[in-house]
């Protein structure tokens, strides 16, 4: 289609293991003369999944497999997956940095990447100067940078580094000049690898507002890789998730994230006996989760409804079950106790029992992870992160809505006018 901006086939990248590259020269014979027979490359043929807990048995691996996908111009997407899953690998090949072995990559306009803190940069040279020379690098005339150069110095808060070498910057400088370099000029791809770790709190907050900017604005599409999937899930509104250097799903991002994070854990009904293996030594033992929602139909202002199964051995006194509610980020934001109905809980009888709650939900739409609990005289039983709980806008047309609500919580207000 003519908006797609970023098209990938059957991209695959193999290298092959305590070599640089991936031949010898008796490999390299072997190559030429299949291919001067018209046949496939032999190689191709072999080598493991990129599966790092499982030893090798070949000289080759996979670095990424079979990869497509379709980024349209100004679509904001995240790549989300654990070390090793092929992510970095997959932005290197975005960015030109290596080949492909099989495949192929077609991107419209100009293209920025930030694959590391200081990527294009010399140390001999100032602040000033790099970013000329990354500019440079990054395909920009000169008239060009110097139009914005004001502006970068401002964005990065280093004014008074500015004519000093960056050999002798800090990592979060380095950082805050690479990446105001890299958001100020005119591409039309701007390509991120957890370049943001770096930097402090509020810089962080700066560059996923220029990001969103760029993104709304200006029609850039951003390209973002981090393993804080609480910025992941702010900027970005959909989603790669790599296992083991393959695609295992694309889509809407909290969808990717809820995937990601939970894997199979993500059902309406959920086995916790697995996640309190630890925890058999209590007198109170979870036994099942049951979400009475439909999931894919909660929105803000529904009451979440959940049931609980637990076995206790012996009888207990004044007992609490609880449960909460945090972000990605694993800050919690609601918490909610039995004692708000029965504040002296009293299980006389042995044996299973199950206790229900209705939680009304004051959170705003996004992505939150659940978990719960159990605790009373010398007894503490806790098992999170048990299942993810994606809230929807009230508001169906906002699903689209490019301007992401500030702020965890709903809460009432009167307005005049």
């Amino acid at each position: 289609m003519s908006d797609t901006i970023i098209k990938v086939e059957d991209l695959s990248k193999q290298y092959r293991l305590g070599e640089i590259g991936t031949g010898s020269l008796s490999h390299d014979l072997n190559r030429w003369w299949h291919s001067i027979r018209g046949k496939d490359d032999p190689y191709l043929k072999i080598g493991e999944q990129n599966d790092r807990s499982k030893k090798s048995e070949s000289d080759y691996v996979w670095a990424l497999r079979d990869i497509n996908f379709e980024i349209k111009k100004g679509e904001t997407w995240g790549v989300v997956g654990k070390n090793g899953a092929g992510k970095s690998t997959l932005l290197k090949l975005l960015s030109r940095v290596t080949a492909p072995t099989t495949g192929s990559i077609k991107y419209k306009g100009k293209m920025a990447s930030l694959l590391e803190v200081g990527t294009g940069f010399h140390g001999e040279l100032t602040g000033k100067e790099n970013i000329f020379l990354n500019g440079a690098i990054l395909g920009m005339r000169k008239h060009e940078i110097q139009s914005k150069l004001d502006e970068i110095i401002e964005f990065a808060g280093i004014e008074k580094y500015i004519d000093t070498p960056v050999k002798r910057y800090s990592s979060g400088m380095y950082v805050r000049l690479a990446f105001a370099v890299a958001a100020h000029l005119d591409t039309d791809i701007l390509i991120l690898d957890e370049v943001l770790a770096v930097g402090d709190a509020s810089f962080q907050r700066k560059c996923l507002g220029k990001m969103n900017d760029a993104a709304v604005n200006q029609g850039k599409t951003v390209l973002f890789v981090s393993h804080n999937l609480s910025q992941v899930q702010g900027l970005c509104k959909k989603g790669l998730f790599m296992e083991n250097g393959g695609l295992k799903s694309t889509g809407d991002i909290q969808k990717i994230i809820s995937e990601y994070t939970f894997g199979e854990n993500n059902g309406s009904v959920i086995d916790l006996t697995k996640f309190n293996k630890a925890l058999d030594q209590h007198n109170l033992k979870f036994k099942k989760l049951v979400i009475l929602n439909n999931l894919a139909m909660l929105k803000e202002g529904d009451a979440l409804k959940l049931s609980l199964d637990f076995m206790v051995d012996i009888p207990l006194k004044s007992v609490q079950i609880f449960t909460s509610l945090k972000d990605s980020n694993g800050s919690v934001l609601v918490e909610v106790q039995s004692t708000a109905t029965y504040p002296n809980l009293n299980i006389d009888n042995t044996g299973m029992h199950t206790i229900s709650v209705e939680i009304p939900l004051t959170l705003r739409n996004g992505s939150y992870i659940l978990s719960v609990g159990a605790k009373g005289h010398g007894l503490l039983v806790y098992i999170p992160d048990v299942a993810n709980i994606d809230i929807l806008p009230k508001n169906e047309e906002l699903l689209d809505f490019e301007l992401p609500s500030k702020g965890a919580l709903i809460t009432p207000s009167v307005w005049k006018i």
